[in-house]
């Protein structure tokens, strides 16, 4: 019988842990893979019955590595799954279907995003592929991709049809801490590419970003909530290249 284990990266995920685990009990294994939490995630994590495993953090690519690593003589599939997203009925059902089959090494899976309480069907944030089903011995992160994680397959990779959920940003005030932390390293990967900011670089690529978002993403069909977030992101855009002019000025 083909093996799963279920791994939950955590770090101070109280709220949302015990919820995780239940969604995803149908794998053989549930692993919580622990970045030294100093709530009592990993107390609830044991409460629940998932194995827990402590490693210290650097970056997500080597985070994920080293839980295939940990698990790599123990299990055939991994499914990774963050502690703010949900694993319903027919996407088990789905998963358990495909990896007794030998189509892919890994496997993709659409996600519905809920921001600020509301499923986001557009805007950039559906289908949202994540590719979180791997094979052992197949599969690795690239560790040059510190966020937004690339997965490197050894084989091919396919496509599940029923979304993972994901209750992804409550409010404001946590969405504009993400995207700070991605503006950061985003203008930073510029800047080490030589990559100077032009003038008109402060308002044609946020004019660009927002009509990507609002039209060619079709923002406009999640209404007022996608105005507002097309309008979101492209304010990051030009964050962007305000931080890129910081970097070049502090040379």
């Amino acid at each position: 019988m083909t093996h799963l284990t279920a791994i939950i990266l955590t770090y101070n995920e109280s709220r949302h842990i015990v919820p995780c685990i239940e969604h995803v009990r149908f794998a053989d294994v549930v692993l919580v893979f622990d970045s030294f939490s100093t709530d009592d995630t990993v107390t609830l994590a044991h409460g629940a019955g998932a194995e827990v495993i402590q490693h210290a953090f650097s970056d997500y690519p080597t985070q994920r590595n080293a839980a295939l690593s940990a698990v790599a003589n123990k299990t055939d599939w991994v499914l990774f799954v963050d502690a703010d997203e949900r694993v319903d009925t027919a996407l088990a059902d789905e998963i358990l279907a495909m990896i007794a089959t030998d189509e892919a090494v890994g496997w993709r899976l659409p996600r519905h995003n809920y921001i600020f309480g509301k499923l986001t069907r557009a805007t950039g944030w559906y289908p949202d592929y994540q590719t979180r089903l791997l094979k052992i011995g197949f599969a690795q992160y690239d560790p040059m991709r510190l966020v937004h994680e690339v997965v490197l397959l050894d084989g091919a990779l396919g496509t599940l049809k029923t979304p993972l959920i994901h209750y992804n940003y409550d409010n404001a005030r946590q969405f504009a801490q993400k995207q700070r932390k991605y503006t950061t390293y985003e203008a930073k990967i510029m800047y080490e590419g030589g990559i100077r900011p032009k003038l008109r670089n402060y308002i044609l690529q946020p004019l660009r970003h927002f009509k990507w978002r609002f039209v060619e993403l079709q923002g406009y069909k999640d209404g007022l909530h996608g105005l507002r977030l097309s309008l979101l992101m492209s304010w990051y855009e030009f964050k962007k290249y305000w931080q890129l002019r910081g970097l070049w000025r502090k040379k």
